[in-house]
Parts: C-alpha cells; sequence; structure tokens
C-alpha cells in the first residue's frame, strides 16, 4: 500500500511539473520559419532565440498580455517578411511585451535582437534599385523589403499596444548597420502601428526605410542612437510621439532625436519616391537639463536634415539638444527656401544653439526659423517650456513607472496652444490644440513602463471591473512554475494593496503590488529567475484582510 501510495505521488509530481515546464515555451520562436497561423498565448512565457522568420502567407497572432524575452547569446530577433502579418494586438491595461531575459538589475540595451517589419511599399535606394536587403545583417543576409509588384497599401497587421525592451545589436561590426528596436522597411499604409513603446535600443529606436505607414503614439526611451530615423524614401505620417534621452547615453556615430535621409548616398542622390515623412505633435527632449549640463559629447540635434530628404515637422515641441536643428547640404536648403520642407508652430527651447547649416550657401537657418509666418517659439531655456517634470528620469522614474506625467504640459505652458493644422500637408492629422506629444491627457497610462531595468515583467492587470463579494486570494498557476506564476486576487472594494512574496525564512524577497487599487479582480506576475529553488510565501495585506498562500519553485 505504501508502495503504490509513493508511486501515485510521484505520478503526480510528475503531472504538475510538465505543466510547469509547459508555461515556458522556447521552441516556437527557436530560429524558426512560419508558413502558417501561429497564436501565441497570455498564460505562456516565449523565449525568443536567433532569427525567427514569419513568411509570406503566414500569420503570427500574440494575445493581449504576452510576454516574449529575447536570449541574449542568439540575439533573438523576429521578423515579418513580405506577406508575412504580425497580430500584436494589445490594450492599455494589458500591453504585449518583448523584453530581455536577463534578472532585474542587468538588463542592458542590445540584450537581443529586435523587431523587424518588411513589406511591398515603394522605396528608393542609392543604386535606383526598387528593393533592398534590410539594414543589420550583413550583404547577402538580410531579408529583403520593397520590390515588385509594388504595393503601397500593403497590410503586415498590426502592432498596438506593445512595448520593445532592450533591443537593438550590431551583428555586423559596421557602425551603421545595426538591428534597431523596431525596423520598418517598405511597410504600407493599410499596416497599424500605434502606442508601442521602444527603451534602451542599442541602436535607434524606430526607423523606416520607405514604405508609407502612419503611425500615432510612439515612445522612444533612453536610445543609444537616434530616435526617429527615416530613410530610403519614407513617406508616413507620424503623430503623438515621445523621446527621451539619458545624458550618459549615446552613440560612436553621434546621437540624435531626428536624422533623416533620402538615401545612403550623399550629396547628389534625389532618387525617388523621395524621403518626405510628416511629423507632427512630437515632444523631442534631448540631455541637456541646463545649457552648462555634464553631457556625453557624442550628442549632438533635435534633428539632422540631410542627404536631400523633404521631411516636414509641425507643431512640435524640441528641447534641450546642443542644436536645434542641423540643416545639411543644397538639397535640404533649397527645399527649405522653397518651401517643400517645412518647421511649422514648433516649439525650440532650451537648445544651446537654435540651428545650423553645412553645405547650403547662403541659407541662413536661424532667421528662416523665426519667419513670423512660420509660427515657430524659441525659448531660451527649458523651464520656459512649462513641462511638468522632463528630466526627472537619473537614474530611474520610480516604481511602478507605468503612469508617468512628467512630459504632461503645465498651467499656463506655451504648448498648450499655438498649434495649426491649416496646412493642406496635415490633411488627415488629428486636429488639436496643443504643441508637442501632450494636451492634459496622458496617452501613456498604464500600458508604457519608464523603469524597465527595475520592474517586474510579469506585471498586475486589472481582468474584471466587476465588484467581487468579498476579498480573496487564489492559488498561484502553474504551481509548481519555473519561473513564472500568476497570481490571482479580488478586492471588494478600493484599497491600499500589499502583495509581497517570502523565503521559508520570512525574509521579503519581492514586492509584486505597493499601491490603492480600485474594487475588482486583478492577476500580477512574478518571475523567479533570480531566486533558487524552494518553497515561498505570498501575502496579500489590504484594510481589514490578510491571506497567505505556498508556492513551490522548481528549477
Amino acid at each position: 500500500m505504501k508502495a503504490r501510495n509513493l508511486i501515485l505521488c510521484l505520478a503526480i509530481i510528475l503531472i504538475i511539473s510538465k505543466q510547469t515546464y509547459s508555461a515556458t515555451d522556447s521552441t516556437t520562436l527557436n530560429t524558426s520559419s512560419i508558413t502558417g497561423n501561429v497564436t501565441l498565448n497570455r498564460n505562456t512565457t516565449y523565449i525568443l532565440k536567433g532569427n525567427n522568420n514569419v513568411l509570406n502567407g503566414a500569420v503570427l497572432t500574440i494575445e493581449s498580455g504576452t510576454k516574449i524575452f529575447g536570449d541574449f547569446n542568439s540575439k533573438g530577433t523576429l521578423i515579418i517578411n513580405r506577406g508575412g502579418k504580425i497580430i500584436a494586438n494589445g490594450n492599455s491595461n494589458d500591453p504585449i511585451v518583448f523584453t530581455s531575459r536577463q534578472p532585474i538589475g542587468q538588463r542592458r540595451a542590445g540584450d537581443w535582437g529586435g523587431i523587424i517589419i518588411l513589406g511591398r511599399a515603394a522605396i528608393n535606394t542609392s543604386t535606383g534599385l526598387d528593393s533592398a536587403e534590410i539594414e543589420g545583417f550583413g550583404p547577402g543576409l538580410g531579408p529583403i523589403y520593397g520590390g515588385q509588384p509594388v504595393v503601397n497599401n500593403d497590410s503586415s497587421g498590426v502592432l498596438r499596444y506593445v512595448r520593445i525592451e532592450f533591443p537593438g545589436v550590431n551583428l555586423t561590426g559596421i557602425s551603421g548597420n545595426e538591428i534597431n528596436g523596431l525596423t520598418m522597411g517598405g511597410v504600407g499604409s493599410r499596416t497599424v502601428i500605434e502606442n508601442v513603446q521602444v527603451s534602451y535600443s542599442g541602436d535607434d529606436s524606430f526607423e523606416w526605410f520607405g514604405g508609407n505607414v502612419n503611425c500615432k503614439n510612439l515612445v522612444s526611451y533612453k536610445a543609444l542612437d537616434d530616435d526617429w530615423d527615416c530613410d530610403n524614401g519614407f513617406r508616413g505620417r507620424i503623430q503623438f510621439g515621445l523621446s527621451i534621452r539619458d545624458s550618459a547615453i549615446a552613440d560612436i556615430s553621434s546621437s540624435n532625436g531626428f536624422e533623416i535621409d533620402n538615401n545612403n548616398n550623399t550629396p547628389s542622390n534625389f532618387n525617388s519616391p523621395r524621403t518626405k515623412p510628416l511629423f507632427s505633435n512630437m515632444t523631442v527632449v534631448g540631455p541637456y537639463i541646463t545649457t552648462t549640463s555634464n553631457v556625453n559629447p557624442l550628442f549632438q540635434r533635435g534633428s539632422h536634415l540631410r542627404r536631400n530628404m523633404l521631411a516636414s515637422i509641425y507643431n512640435s515641441i524640441l528641447m534641450a539638444w546642443k542644436v536645434g536643428v542641423r540643416f545639411d547640404g543644397s538639397g535640404v536648403g533649397n527645399a527649405a527656401q522653397s518651401d517643400t520642407v517645412q518647421l511649422r508652430n514648433n516649439i525650440f527651447g532650451g537648445n544651446l544653439k537654435l540651428a545650423d547649416s553645412t553645405g547650403t550657401g547662403t541659407f541662413a537657418p536661424q532667421s528662416w526659423l523665426q519667419k513670423p509666418s512660420f509660427g515657430n517659439t524659441i525659448l531660451a531655456e527649458n523651464t520656459q517650456v512649462q513641462l511638468t517634470n522632463p528630466f526627472n528620469i537619473y537614474p530611474d522614474v520610480p516604481l511602478p513607472a507605468n503612469n508617468v506625467n512628467y512630459w504632461i504640459p503645465l498651467s499656463g505652458s506655451p504648448a498648450l496652444s499655438g498649434s495649426s493644422f491649416t496646412n493642406p500637408n496635415l490633411n488627415g492629422f488629428e486636429v488639436v490644440s496643443y504643441r508637442g506629444a501632450f494636451g492634459t491627457a496622458n496617452w501613456t497610462t498604464g500600458w508604457t513602463q519608464f523603469n524597465p531595468k527595475n520592474y517586474e515583467v510579469i506585471g498586475i492587470n486589472q481582468i474584471s471591473s466587476n465588484i467581487p463579494n468579498n476579498f480573496s486570494l487564489k492559488q498561484n498557476y502553474p504551481n509548481p512554475f519555473n519561473p513564472n506564476t500568476i497570481i490571482n486576487y479580488q478586492l471588494q472594494k478600493f484599497s491600499n494593496v500589499s502583495l509581497k512574496v517570502y523565503d521559508v525564512l520570512g525574509n521579503e524577497v519581492s514586492t509584486l503590488v505597493n499601491q490603492k487599487q480600485n474594487a475588482g479582480s486583478y492577476e500580477v506576475g512574478f518571475n523567479a529567475t533570480a531566486l533558487s529553488s524552494g518553497i515561498y510565501f505570498y501575502t496579500l495585506k489590504t484594510e481589514g484582510f490578510s491571506e497567505t498562500k505556498r508556492m513551490l519553485l522548481v528549477k
């Protein structure tokens, strides 16, 4: 009888263990070529290893709340090839997160590759070809974007409420040929890209190579190189973007807010379609808190406009840069003077120098920017822009760091007025009264994370606002687990909530929740990568309620 019971217990443990390890999937995105329909679900943690290609005709669907961890050693990268689609449709309370596999405090820029989306919308190249290899892989190794047939209304799917943390690597050893946080090559106008945050990219946060995809509600946080990089004929509309720089993090190639080229041939290439993006309502914050701040000398310009591009920027804020705008080359200077390149109704604040130029002949950029008819506002100090607390990012934003209002204009700020959308170029843009990314509302609340180095990746989600009959704490699942598990709890009323994890000696090892929350049902993820196997306890405390449960970590 004892032997039979022992065998039964062992069988149960094996079954539970299989359930535990099924919660982490290192197979689906392991140097895979996806040819059909694949769905990633929120109850599984995925490890992204090597180059993973979603091929022509295939669809990769990612449920809201899903977490994908990029592998460091293989520099995990996700590539949506021409004709393939990604449907990553998160929401403000439950974003999709691509992040580092490293533990808290050890996450760094370049921990994994990044996300690459490729389509068939028109591009230009310096050679005149209508297709090209995407950068980052070396000659003959990169997947192709653009080409025939040209499909300007191409759809590569949906990327909505997505965070991309610690991507961006140089696999070639050649400066200027890296994988970015989010790379878009020839992406067409029916693709949806909105509410995307790229943090600590090892190269650019966002780079558009040709195509005409429109994007909105983008965040670039503490990138190494550029925030908004456009080239090879990109012609999309971008509205509502926030970029924040760390004064110690800059790239050997020089770091800018905008860096916009027609293509990589300088100075005489006018190949079409010309790079002609339209930006409105961007808040582009550089590293100079004051004009005497100690800043990495590789930081340069809020906007570097060069190589015959035709971009225009409206209703935006460019502040705290060494130079606000550089006009580079006769093609750019001539286009500005002929009114093809436009910078209108912007705020330039606290830049050491408003603008400069090179190779533009007699063009006088500072006088040009200050033409009264252009509606630009020039402010000597950052404080005159009157944002809430735009430089409060050192060393890190205090956790939970997902409801940060530092870049909202204060009452009386010049950013709250002065926009204009009467320009025909702005047809199709959302009409707002303010300049910069924000008025009085904060569209980053809930889904963004401004301290990705130190937060628990599997975070808090409110799964129901229905009011429960009582307070309760549920058993974690899976249990046993390795290394991730989910804890559910219910709140009968608005409460100050504490949820903490302890080891068998009673030492606190993690605080999962420490905030006020409305009545409803919640789930919170716990990542135990940094802990040893063993028994742990988790305790939920609110006003008048406390409960503790046990869980088992098996590595």
